[in-house]
């Protein structure tokens, strides 16, 4: 980033250079909105299974979980789902495509991105990592749940909405 200055406003430099990446997993408490979170190298089935497995360890042992997740082809790989059966405790369930909003993880993705990577500058995933790890160690400090705002009858109006106009039934 550039500094702002008198008569211009904030900017970046020509010569941007991506230091690396890194995957984050996350899980989200949907009753007291504690977060549970890991950077990994990579996000495929190894991953996501050693992720499985730290969730595992953190909650107790007489709950169920329920994992929401989306379509991504790791998380039902074949040693995921043996994992998975040999587990009763664990229920999956898939979102369909396109509807991130109905994972409320994804509004913590977007604190997140928001609050401490968009406008980071971070000389190696090292560093980027770190920044990730203290702003959920922050955040779970004084997390809340997230509440859904908008009622069920709203969100089917719009749909319905959105289907007369795609349909060509309203104007």
């Amino acid at each position: 980033m550039l500094p702002m200055g008198f008569g211009y406003v904030e900017g970046v430099t020509h010569d941007y250079v991506r230091h690396g990446t890194t995957t984050l997993f996350a899980t989200l408490n949907v009753l007291n909105g504690a977060v549970l979170a890991t950077c990994k190298p990579r996000h495929r089935h190894q991953e996501f299974l050693s992720f499985l497995r730290e969730i595992d360890k953190a909650v107790p042992a007489e709950l169920d979980v329920h994992c929401i997740v989306d379509n991504y082809g790791s998380l039902k790989h074949p040693k995921v789902k043996a994992w998975l059966a040999a587990k009763p405790r664990w229920h999956m369930h898939f979102i369909p495509t396109y509807s991130s909003w109905l994972n409320q993880v994804e509004r913590f993705f977007a604190l997140i991105t928001d609050k401490a990577i968009r406008r980071g500058s971070f000389g190696s995933v090292k560093q980027l990592i770190k920044r990730i790890d203290q702003f959920v160690s922050h955040y779970n400090e004084n997390c809340t749940p997230f509440m859904w705002t908008a009622s069920a009858d709203s969100i089917l109006e719009k749909l319905h909405r959105l289907c007369s106009r795609i349909s060509g039934t309203e104007h």
